[in-house]
C-alpha cells in the first residue's frame, strides 16, 4: 500500500506496480502503508455524487466529512485508520477493496446515506448490510445500527425509512452478496451503513449540520470499539423483503478521471 505525494492511497497490485483510482495501473513513488486496523470508505466521490437531496445536499460530501471525524476519533484513541478516498475523486469499487483487503484491518466500514424509503416511520431508518457468509460482518452490523438508532432517536423528526430497515443482508441473484464492497471485501469484516435519509428533507435538514454528522461518528466509533473490544452480539437484525430494482450505479471505470498522483 502507498501513499502518493499528492495523498492519494493506492493498494499494490505487482512488483513496483499500483491500482489507482480509476482502477489502472500505475509506477508511483510515495510512503508505503503498512497496515490499518481500520479502514472507512466514504461512498461515492468526483463525478458520482450518490443521492442528492432537495435542498441541495450531496451524499459524497457528507459521506466525507462523517469519514474524516470517524478516521480522527480513532486515531486520537491510537487506531492507525485509512481513508479509501482522500479528496473528492472517482474511486472504483475494486480499488476500494483492494486498499481494504491488503491492509487486512480489523474492520472496513463503506458510508453512504439513503434515498427513495417505503414511507414515513415512527423511528429512524437507519440501516446496515452485512455479508452474508461473515458472522462477524453479522455482528458490526447490529453493533452499527444499535449505536445509529440510539443516537438518532432523540431528534424529534419526521422520519422516513423501508419497511425491512434494520442490520440486514441483501443477496444477489446467485445468493452471494448482492454489493460490490461487501463481495470484493470477502475475507475482511466489512459493513455498509445507509444511516440516513438524505432524500428526505427534515433528515436533509439534520445531515447539513456539523452537529449532527459529529453524533452519526460518534455513534460509528463507539460500535467499532465495541466489536474490537467486546462480545457484544448487536441488534436490529431482520430479513429484507426481495427486491428487484437496482441499486444506484458507479463504482466502475466507466467515465473514471485519475486524479494527480
Amino acid at each position: 500500500m502507498l501513499l502518493t505525494s499528492t495523498g492519494i492511497v493506492l493498494p499494490v497490485v505487482g512488483d513496483g506496480v499500483q491500482d489507482t483510482p480509476c482502477s489502472n495501473q500505475t509506477s508511483s513513488d510515495g510512503q508505503p502503508i503498512m497496515g490499518a486496523n481500520v479502514v472507512i470508505d466514504p461512498g461515492h466521490g468526483g463525478n458520482e455524487p450518490g443521492a442528492v437531496g432537495p435542498g441541495g445536499l450531496v451524499e459524497k460530501d457528507v459521506n466525507f466529512a462523517i469519514a474524516q471525524d470517524v478516521k480522527g476519533q480513532l486515531e486520537a484513541q491510537g487506531a492507525a485508520v485509512v481513508l479509501t478516498r482522500t479528496g473528492d475523486q472517482n474511486t472504483t469499487i475494486k480499488t476500494r477493496a483492494e486498499i481494504a483487503t491488503a491492509l487486512h484491518p480489523q474492520v472496513f466500514l463503506s458510508i453512504h446515506h439513503n434515498a427513495s424509503p417505503d414511507g414515513p416511520s415512527a423511528v429512524p431508518g437507519n440501516e446496515a448490510y452485512y455479508q452474508i457468509a461473515s458472522p462477524d460482518s453479522k455482528r458490526l452490523a447490529g453493533l452499527l445500527w444499535e449505536e445509529i438508532t440510539n443516537a438518532f432517536t432523540p431528534y424529534d423528526v419526521a422520519w422516513v425509512a423501508d419497511t425491512d430497515h434494520g442490520a440486514k443482508y441483501r443477496p444477489s441473484s446467485n445468493g452471494g452478496d448482492y454489493y460490490g464492497i461487501l463481495r470484493r471485501g470477502a475475507g475482511t469484516t466489512t459493513v455498509l451503513s445507509e444511516a440516513a435519509f438524505i432524500s428526505n428533507p427534515p433528515e436533509e435538514k439534520l445531515l447539513a449540520t456539523e452537529e449532527f454528522r459529529h453524533v452519526e461518528a460518534v455513534a460509528i466509533v463507539h460500535a467499532i470499539d465495541r466489536f474490537i473490544a467486546t462480545d457484544d452480539p448487536g441488534s436490529g437484525f431482520v430479513v429484507p423483503y426481495p427486491r428487484t430494482e437496482p441499486a444506484g450505479g458507479g463504482g466502475g471505470p466507466e467515465g473514471c478521471t485519475d486524479p494527480a498522483l
